[in-house]
């Protein structure tokens, strides 16, 4: 399964969950929904679009899928970009990884001290 159809499988999941967790204003990065902000940094040449947005007792968090991808820097620096944001808004960035996918993930947070937590899915 390639990574584009592992997320357009798995962000209508996370949806889910944030509705059934008590999130609200939620923004997704699939047809039917309003699309999250996408940010830039000088250093990239593209732009990072959250696969998920939602807000929960009126902070703003990042839900992404969390999967190891062939480039690990990027999707690193955009989580590091993220969990700044959510940081900065008294939110988190949560991190939904696949089986076979969580170690990476748990890996990238604990070296690269995100404010992130993983959750298996």
């Amino acid at each position: 399964m390639s990574m584009l159809e592992a997320k357009e499988t798995a962000i209508p999941e996370m949806v889910q969950w944030a509705k059934r967790n008590g999130f609200v204003g939620i923004k997704a990065n699939m047809e039917g929904y309003e699309l999250p902000t996408a940010f830039s940094r000088p250093d990239d040449e593209l732009p990072y679009v959250p696969d998920v947005t939602a807000l929960k007792a009126g902070r703003k968090n990042y839900l992404e899928l969390a999967l190891k991808p062939d480039n690990p820097e990027r999707t690193i620096r955009k989580w590091k970009l993220l969990s700044t944001l959510a940081a900065a808004k008294q939110g988190r960035l949560l991190l939904f990884a696949p089986k076979g996918h969580k170690a990476f993930a748990e890996k990238a947070v604990r070296e690269r001290q995100l404010n992130a937590r993983v959750i298996s899915f």
